[in-house]
């Protein structure tokens, strides 16, 4: 099962069931802050929801597709990191996050990106990772930016969020360019 101790007090974690009602707080609360950039928060609309989408992602572990991983703080749920399903393919995987206002600013979905990264690159011999972000959101684009992705250029019109499409930014890392 996949976790990890970031540092002193932070840590990522698969999400269980029983988390479905704190989880769905955290989300709720952070609505406003979340609904500009993410258009799946507009579906997550109760706790049922959210345990449909634990399931769902401990189904995708178990099928070895990717996982999504809860960010805990102090024991406190902050925000989420996860894979869209891996391209085994062409071995190559997607990382997106969200992070509570209350915890912006100390590094900690950079860490938590280093540790996915980790583990996508060297555990399971991936070959690329992505982050796409939203060319409007300045914080999650300056996260690739500051682990050393390369910026590929910019998708027009590429995701559609609350009714309006936006432009989408793309950033890569080859194994090649990673330093453990």
């Amino acid at each position: 099962m996949f976790s990890a101790l970031l540092r002193p007090g932070v840590e990522l974690r698969l999400p269980e069931e029983q988390i479905a009602a704190a989880l769905y707080k955290v989300v709720d609360a952070e609505r406003e802050h979340l609904q500009p950039w993410l258009a799946w928060v507009s579906q997550r609309t109760s706790e049922e929801d959210i345990l449909a989408w634990i399931r769902a992602v401990r189904e995708q572990f178990a099928e070895n597709k990717g996982f999504s991983a809860v960010i805990w703080v102090d024991g406190r749920i902050a925000g989420v990191i996860g894979i869209l399903p891996i391209n085994w393919l062409h071995r190559k995987a997607e990382i997106g996050y969200w992070l509570a206002r209350e915890f912006q600013g100390r590094g900690i979905v950079t860490d938590a990106c280093r540790a996915v990264i980790r583990h996508l690159l060297v555990e399971l011999d991936l070959h690329r990772v992505e982050i796409q972000c939203a060319t409007a959101n300045a914080r999650s684009r300056a996260i690739p930016q500051r682990l050393g992705f390369t910026h590929e250029g910019t998708l027009r019109d590429a995701h559609l969020v609350n009714g309006q499409f936006a432009d989408v930014e793309v950033y890569s890392l080859l194994r090649g360019d990673f330093k453990a």
